[in-house]
Formats: structure tokens, C-alpha cells, sequence
């Protein structure tokens, strides 16, 4: 299958509520039409993505392969991937945006780290799954979205259940199949996103005193050629995306806390509440307490809920920000 070797990829953050982390995103908005990207995305969470309504292609680590009605995926984070419909035609899918380490890490003994899909390293048509192969999980994935959907009394503790009963289906698959696929795996600079501990450090650490060099030596780059491949791929320096990401953490501890704003910016790692205050207006467009205000319901639209990187590249000044961020 043909593969596309363009190295840019969309970075779209998903704000998930603490308490119950799992968004459904559902309805015409998310009609999948032919025309092709300019690029790849990938998400800071977890993507179940369900074709309700026609056929396409799917494309994973720039490889191809095709999907139809019925057919799920189940995409960890940090995974380029874009979706298509054939030519002439649409198709339509729903999408559940979960994390699941803050779903269920309770409920295991010892690390989370041993029940990671996203350590779990699989060829990119793996990552789909087909109903007539696992008719059971398909059935488990309706019944998540029919309960999301409706929001019965206790509709969050029963999708808990449920995903989790999903969840752990799918890993049994998926950990059999990195077993059995031996030396069939791409590269390690193919199968994900070269920058990918970087990124995880981040999404972790993003609170912590770090340097772009600490971060280059993470993903074994000088920290030159690791500033030139961030950007390539990310579409702004280390610096801005740790100071996007620390303000994206702000949000949702503004929407799901009573904690001070001079709180919050100290808890996601800025030195002066005034650093802080200038980066999100200037990423959000309002103040942290205008943001609050109107973002105190748990339910978001959806177009709300996806960052984009060009809000992003309007701060793209260079300057550093108070806070400790890499340099």
C-alpha cells in the first residue's frame, strides 16, 4: 500500500473531565468525507473510534487499509492516524476520547504500566478491529454509547463497567498480537511518534523544572536536531507546547475545582500568576476566571473540546514564559 512520507502530524487535546474521563463524540459533525489531509492527527488520549454508516480507508503510520460499517478501532495516544471515506462517498462514525490509566488504575495491583495499550506495539491494520471477528465486543461498545447517549440514573458507573469489560478484552487481543507478530512490526521510529517519550514526559511531568535537553536526550537527539524534528512534527517548539499543555491542565482544573486561579497556576507549574494570566489569554482568548465562569458544566461541545495548533502558532513568539519551562 502506498505510504505517506510527510512527516507533520496534528497534536488535537481533548479536555476529559477528572471524575469520569470519557467524552462521546457522536452525530453528523463527525461525517468522514474522501478528501485526504494535509496530515495526520494524533490525540493526549485514548481514541475508540465506531463506523456506523458506510465504508473508507484508515491511514496508520502512513500505511492504508480499508474499513466499512461496523468495523471499530481502538487507537492509544501519540498514534498518527487519519480517517477516510472512498471517492463520491461519505461515511459516518462515533467516537468515545477516553483515558484509561484514570479510569481504572485503581482496580489493579502494582503499576498501571503492565496494562498499557499504548506500550503494546502492533502493525497499523491491527489497530482495527472487525464486528464479525469479535461480534461480543462489538455489542460491549454499543452498549457504552446507547448508555453515554441516554444517561440513565448511574449511567457513569455502568460505563465504567463496561469499558473496562472492553478494555480488557481488547488488550488480550492486542497483547496476543504483539506477541505473535514477532519480526512483521515497523521500525521503532515507524510504529510511533519519534518524539513519543518526550511526550509522555511531559504529559506526566508537565508541572516539573525540565530542559529541552533533558528532553532530547529522552528520544536519544542532540537538542538541535530534536528543537528541528519537535517542530516539524508538532508545529511549534518544546517551549510552546510545554506552556499550551500546562495551560490545557489549567483548564480542566478550572472547570472541575474551587482551587484560586493563583492556585492552579502554581499547581501546573508557572512561578508568577501574571505569566500565567498573559499565556492563557492569549492561547484562550479570555482570562482563567472568564474561562470558569462559562466553563463550569462538565459537557462541552465538541468544537471545544479539540485544541488546534494554529490557535497555538499565534503565540509562537520565542519568548520564554515564567515558569521554568525548556529552553
Amino acid at each position: 500500500m502506498p505510504k505517506n512520507n510527510n512527516l507533520s502530524a496534528e497534536y488535537r487535546y481533548y479536555f476529559l473531565p477528572n471524575h469520569f474521563p470519557v467524552l462521546l463524540l457522536s452525530g453528523q459533525f463527525w461525517t468522514v468525507s474522501p478528501d485526504r489531509e494535509d496530515k495526520s492527527h494524533f490525540h493526549n488520549c485514548m481514541e475508540i473510534g465506531l463506523c456506523v454508516h458506510n465504508r473508507g480507508e484508515m491511514e496508520i503510520y502512513g500505511e492504508r487499509y480499508p474499513y466499512r460499517n461496523g468495523d471499530f478501532t481502538v487507537i492509544p495516544r501519540n498514534v498518527p492516524h487519519s480517517t477516510y471515506a472512498y471517492p463520491g462517498e461519505s461515511s459516518l462514525w462515533c467516537y468515545l476520547m477516553i483515558d484509561p490509566e484514570e479510569l481504572f488504575h485503581n482496580l489493579f495491583p502494582g503499576s498501571w504500566t503492565g496494562y498499557d495499550l499504548y506500550s503494546v506495539q502492533l502493525r497499523g491494520d491491527q489497530y482495527i478491529l472487525y464486528k464479525e471477528d469479535y461480534p461480543e465486543i462489538y455489542d460491549l461498545l454499543q452498549q457504552i454509547i446507547t448508555e453515554l447517549k441516554e444517561q440513565k440514573p448511574s449511567y457513569q458507573a455502568v460505563v465504567r463497567g463496561l469499558l473496562l469489560a472492553f478494555y480488557m478484552k481488547i488488550f488480550r487481543i492486542q497483547n496476543a498480537r504483539a506477541g505473535q507478530n514477532a519480526g512483521g512490526l515497523p521500525r521503532p521510529s515507524e510504529s510511533r511518534l519519534i518524539i513519543a517519550p518526550a511526550l509522555d514526559y511531559i504529559e506526566t511531568n508537565y508541572m516539573q523544572q525540565f530542559t529541552v535537553e533533558f528532553l532530547a536526550d529522552l528520544c536519544h537527539f542532540s537538542a538541535t536536531h530534536f528543537r528541528r524534528v519537535f517542530h516539524e512534527l508538532m508545529g511549534t517548539s518544546p517551549l510552546d507546547f510545554v506552556n499550551t499543555t500546562r495551560i490545557l491542565k489549567a483548564c480542566n482544573l478550572l472547570r472541575n475545582t474551587k482551587d484560586p486561579v493563583l492556585n492552579i497556576s502554581e499547581a501546573v507549574g508557572f512561578h508568577s500568576v501574571s505569566s500565567f494570566n498573559r499565556l492563557f489569554i492569549r492561547l484562550m482568548g479570555i482570562s482563567p476566571r472568564e474561562y470558569r465562569r462559562k466553563m463550569r458544566s462538565p459537557e462541552l461541545p465538541a468544537e471545544g473540546l479539540r485544541f488546534s495548533q494554529e490557535k497555538e502558532k499565534s503565540a509562537e513568539k520565542g519568548q520564554a514564559e515564567e515558569g521554568g519551562t525548556p529552553s
